[in-house]
């Protein structure tokens, strides 16, 4: 019999709305001695069983629910969670390239288990044409390792090349990345992929995230199809793939900056392997110091060799990792964009976005608002952009839409 977890009288309104986190807050009393990563059950106050998920030992979100239907959580649950996730990206066409391997626009990497969004909460596996990237927020995610990369080759089939873990930055208990399957003799550190016809290099033991920012491939998108002529500044550019899109949209100039050398190095990499490095230039700075020099900046005042920018994009690390500095966190996404905008020409457009779960669409837009009066800048939003279809959100937890973007139009 799984440990139990009794919730105080009254506070099992989240969990009768299908929400999937139960804060620790709610808990009345343990019965059993769970250790982290256990399967546990919820009762209500009056006995009833509601819901079965993973112990999160010192974490506010004490347990994050895996099923509102049964308790038998198992093999077949888990494979059949797999299965459901990897059968929506299919019907979505995101395995269609295989079929067109000669495509000029081709993409091979895109998301395959969006944690909650896939009801898997505390999962995150990515694919890399052919390599699945496994990273765990939970340390009962990362016991069925093992297990997810055996469904995985069957679910996957030949498709299959690896699966690598990616758990040591994002699994409280600390884990080694490394690889879980070699078909072969993969085991290098780099990857190539495609996105929108654009080469990558991806190194799974150094990048960020699983290695590669997915979530922004619709966005990249729209910067190609909106760049030609344009003179961009990728801020937080990491390993360029917004400068990819523009360069391949047909930029004039690009400038990539990241107060990473590793990533600038990387990007410059991933630029001469698109052939597009007579018209880029990587840069390692600080975004804040570096924006300061073009504020107002002309063709003339400018420094020399730049020129004025005006496209700016703005894609920066979650400045507010959870509600205790969300207000530090906004004070942030208020400088650089208030920065921005302040060095951007009349006409010139904005990209900006907060990857951070705590800042709402109305904190952001919100923050925006006010980097616009203090700019003293007219500003028009033109779209609104979320993250794609691969990164669905379950109707139950709106946290999960976690990406917040606006392209805006200054005047």
């Amino acid at each position: 019999m799984n440990p139990r977890l009794i919730l105080h009288n009254g506070k099992d309104k989240a969990l009768l709305r299908r929400h999937p986190w139960v804060f620790s807050g709610a808990v009345k009393r343990i019965e059993g001695s769970p250790l982290d990563g256990d399967i546990v059950d919820i009762y209500s106050s009056q006995g009833e069983w509601m819901a079965t998920g993973h112990y999160q030992v010192g974490e506010s979100i004490i347990c994050k629910v895996l099923s509102f239907e049964t308790p038998d959580v198992d093999e077949r649950f888990f494979r059949e969670r797999l299965r459901s996730a990897l059968s929506y990206r299919e019907r979505l066409g995101f395995f269609d390239y295989l079929a067109h391997p000669q495509d000029s626009d081709r993409t091979d990497v895109f998301r395959l288990v969006h944690a909650e969004g896939d009801g898997l909460p505390g999962l995150v596996c990515d694919w890399y044409n052919g390599v699945v990237v496994m990273q765990a927020h939970s340390e009962g995610m990362h016991r069925l390792f093992p297990l997810f990369t055996e469904i995985w080759k069957d679910l996957l089939g030949e498709r299959l090349k690896a699966v690598f873990d990616k758990s040591s930055a994002t699994c409280p208990n600390g884990h080694s990345d490394g690889y879980l399957l070699d078909v072969g003799t993969f085991g290098h550190p780099e990857w190539e992929i495609m996105e929108s016809g654009n080469r990558l290099l991806i190194n799974f033991y150094e990048g960020q995230k699983t290695g590669f920012f997915i979530d922004q491939r619709e966005n990249r998108r729209l910067v190609q199809q909106l760049s030609h002529g344009h003179r961009v500044l990728n801020c937080f550019g990491y390993t360029g793939g917004f400068s990819l899109a523009a360069l391949r949209g047909g930029a004039e100039f690009v400038e990539t900056v990241d107060i990473s050398k590793k990533a600038i190095e990387l990007c410059n990499r991933n630029v001469e392997l698109n052939g597009g490095q007579s018209r880029h230039q990587g840069t390692v700075a600080d975004v804040l110091k570096y924006l300061d020099q073009f504020r107002y900046a002309s063709a003339d005042t400018a420094p020399s060799g730049h020129g004025s920018f005006d496209f700016i994009i703005l894609d920066p690390p979650a400045f507010a990792k959870n509600h205790r500095n969300l207000q530090a966190g906004l004070k942030g996404y208020r400088s650089i964009n208030q920065r921005a905008m302040e060095a951007l020409p009349q006409g010139g457009l904005l990209m900006t976005f907060s990857c951070s779960q705590a800042v709402s669409k109305e904190d952001f837009q919100t923050m925006v608002f006010t980097a616009a009066i203090n700019a003293r800048r007219q500003v028009r939003i033109v779209r609104q952009l979320p993250h794609a279809a691969d990164h669905p959100v379950s109707i139950y937890h709106p946290e999960g839409e976690y990406l917040k973007g606006l392209l805006l139009e200054i005047e």
